[in-house]
């Protein structure tokens, strides 16, 4: 069974960077999508940047486009989402996901998510 951890939240100013990484451990075959998402208190789940492994065509949400990064490994184990620029805004729970199906900014397709790591990002 394929389960995923999130690392290298934190705390940071804006303007600042973080690095966050996930480590899928297991079978990941049959997963298409690789996606982070991102939740904020009192808001709903959002999908942040995603890549979708056939092509390595990568999606962006509009908030962050030309700010984040995302990208995975030669094999596949791992995901990785590159922040800089970062927005008090951009403070949230970040989430590492897995998807068997195409819509790779739709979290409702996702079906292995990891447990979450926060960002905080002070003014």
């Amino acid at each position: 069974q394929v389960q995923l951890v999130e690392s290298g939240g934190g705390s940071v100013q804006a303007g600042g960077s973080l690095r966050l990484s996930c480590a899928a451990s297991g079978d990941t075959y049959s997963i298409y999508c690789m996606g982070w998402f991102r939740q904020a208190p009192g808001k709903e789940r959002e999908g942040v940047a995603a890549i979708y492994t056939g092509s390595g065509r990568t999606y962006y949400a509009d908030s962050v486009k030309g700010r984040f990064t995302i990208s995975q490994d030669n094999a596949k184990n791992r995901l990785y989402l590159e922040m800089n620029s970062l927005k008090p805004e951009d403070t949230a729970i970040y989430y590492c996901a897995l998807s068997p199906g195409l819509r790779c900014m739709d979290p409702s397709t996702y079906n292995i998510w990891g447990q979450g790591t926060q960002v905080t990002v002070s003014s």
